[in-house]
């Protein structure tokens, strides 16, 4: 294809609103325009890399049996009010949700669960017609509140979703490894470095098991914890870890109140204590849960050193959300100013939790309920009865491995793949069965698997570019290798500028030729931002028969024949199939 043929216009500045380097390379160079906040347009070169993202994606999924759909994006309200799903999506401002001229309400989908749970069930009646694995590569619409990052969060992308039907739960395993060496395959083959981690399987449900695939870049939003010896990886919603222990405060002593005025944190309060250390301490944090018929007070009882992880909160207590406690909310359910929570005479009707981190402590420190003191010496059971226990812990780089001696250490992804198991979760919801061998109704066993299409292409970018600009990995590059030609008017250049690359097209090499009359400075300029990762540079030595080999990611140059550069090209392409 010839450059300046192209729809590809680069531009001289960076955005003024990249926040990152994909964001700014992929608009500086042309591949993306901003539209709005978190929509953009996909100018000819990116959508050609989204293809080859696609043609991955669908051969590894139909090479383990999966089969492609695609499904409305306009969705009833209805069909989400069977799942129970509209009030949380609604609540939490994700959906975009409009009303057609009959006053019928209706989203843009941000997932399909609910709609191919409704395909399926009108058309499989018999475990016979089982397993099933349906996918599509599709538009997706979530009305974020703070769109950033480019492609990265938008409220318009490409997602690839498929779910999966089986008779049981030993089908549905079945299904989920399969769904995970498509991925492996998919994201190695795209180029990409990730981990695998444990995930919460977050607003979509389900109670199996539920992996993310994270690229590695210091530029994620998900903070993951890693232990380098055990292999142990999960994000920080998930995440597990042995705590660091505390000494122990020796026999159980008569609780006493103290009076702490203005003392409101760990901090002071171990300033103004200094033989109790804040792990010996014990913090009372507040929320008010919603769920879809009520709203309850919630206190968490969580070792001083320690934070609550709220995702863990809301999945334990089953709400639609949970949100820390207003200063009026703190005074209605302890009736003390905000910082002198404790457990101890809280308001009748206060879900009392308390992590696992406390359990054991003796002779804690606690706030009071009453401005001004905190409880010292406090012991469980003895002066209050054991609060239900949980995992509401934040684990923490520095923290014990779960599953080994190893220590946690904090890196940062970008989510670009989640396979969860959804079990029955959609299916008894909506009444979606199909006959046993028994005879017998019994509701689908579902897994759920997304990979966010365009969001692969802009972490592809954060884990390669440089100063010069992108270096995009082979199989999704836009064009495999740049053809330049050097000087415009010299006819000789031309003649084998435009033989090559129509030779090295006819043989499977997507070719980017420069033809424009430019000078050699832009035109290399041009081709190191577009990041293409091989550029053949027609010049000075044409009429030797010999042209430059250049790797963009290394910059490694070679001087070689016209024959030896194109058979090079083709063999680097098709090592890659």
């Amino acid at each position: 294809m010839r450059f300046s043929q192209v729809f590809l216009y680069t531009l001289r500045d960076v955005p003024a609103d990249a926040e990152v380097r994909s964001h700014a390379l992929l608009a500086q160079a042309g591949f993306i325009q901003k539209l709005m906040a978190g929509v953009y347009t996909y100018a000819p070169p990116m959508w050609r890399t989204l293809q080859k993202i696609s043609q991955i994606v669908r051969e590894e999924l139909n090479a383990q049996g999966a089969q492609e759909a695609m499904l409305p994006i306009l969705q009833p309200r209805e069909i989400w009010e069977e799942s129970g799903r509209w009030e949380r999506y609604v609540r939490d401002g994700i959906l975009f949700t409009l009303q057609d001229r009959k006053e019928s309400d209706a989203c843009l989908g941000p997932t399909h669960e609910e709609v191919v749970t409704t395909m399926v069930k009108r058309a499989v009646r018999s475990y016979k017609q089982l397993p099933l694995n349906l996918y599509q590569i599709q538009t997706k619409f979530r009305d974020e509140i703070r769109p950033r990052f480019g492609l990265m969060r938008g409220r318009e992308f490409i997602m690839k979703d498929a779910y999966s039907f089986d008779v049981d739960a030993a089908g549905l395993d079945v299904a989920y490894a399969k769904m995970r060496v498509a991925y492996t395959n998919i994201f190695r083959r795209c180029g990409l470095n990730f981990t695998i981690v444990q995930a919460d399987a977050g607003a979509i449900g389900g109670t199996g098991g539920s992996e993310e695939f994270m690229v590695d870049a210091a530029t994620g939003e998900d903070a993951i914890l890693v232990c380098r010896t055990s292999g142990y990886a999960a994000n920080v919603e998930k995440a597990t870890s042995r705590r660091p222990a505390v000494p122990s405060r020796g026999e159980p002593k008569p609780m006493r109140r103290e009076s702490t005025p203005g003392i409101k944190t760990v901090e002071a309060l171990h300033g103004m204590f200094p033989d109790i250390l804040p792990g010996q301490m014990v913090k009372t944090v507040l929320y008010v849960a919603t769920y879809a018929d009520k709203l309850q007070d919630v206190a968490v009882m969580m070792r001083g050193d320690r934070d609550v992880n709220e995702v863990k909160l809301a999945n334990h207590l089953g709400a639609l959300a949970v949100k820390l406690a207003e200063e009026a909310d703190v005074r209605r359910m302890t009736g003390a100013d905000p910082g002198f929570a404790g457990p101890i005479g809280l308001r009748a009707g206060t879900r009392l939790l308390a992590d696992g981190s406390t359990e054991g402590l003796r002779n804690f420190l606690c706030g009071a309920n009453a401005t001004g003191y905190h409880l010292l010496d406090v012991n469980i059971p003895r002066d209050l009865p054991q609060p239900e226990l949980g995992d509401f812990d934040t684990a923490m780089a520095g923290d014990g491995c779960p599953i080994s001696d190893g220590t946690l250490e904090v890196t940062r992804g970008i989510e670009v793949g989640h396979i969860f198991k959804l079990g029955t979760k959609y299916s008894e919801a909506m009444k979606a069965t199909f006959i046993g061998e028994d005879g017998k109704d019994h509701p689908f066993v579902m897994g759920c698997y997304g990979i966010g299409v365009s969001r692969i292409a802009a972490s592809a970018i954060e884990q390669n570019h440089d100063e010069k600009g992108m270096i995009w990995p082979l199989p999704i590059a836009p064009w495999h290798c740049e053809v330049v030609q050097v000087v415009f008017k010299d006819a000789l250049q031309r003649e084998i500028a435009e033989k090559l690359s129509t030779e090295l097209e006819a043989a499977g090499v997507d070719v980017l030729y420069d033809d424009r009359n430019l000078s050699p400075g832009v035109k290399f300029g041009d081709a190191d931002l577009i990041g293409l990762p091989y550029r053949i540079t027609v010049g000075r030595d044409a009429a030797q028969g010999q042209v430059e080999f250049v790797e963009r990611r290394t910059g490694a140059t070679e001087k070689m024949s016209i024959e030896a550069a194109k058979q090079r090209m083709i063999d680097l392409v098709r090592a890659t199939r």
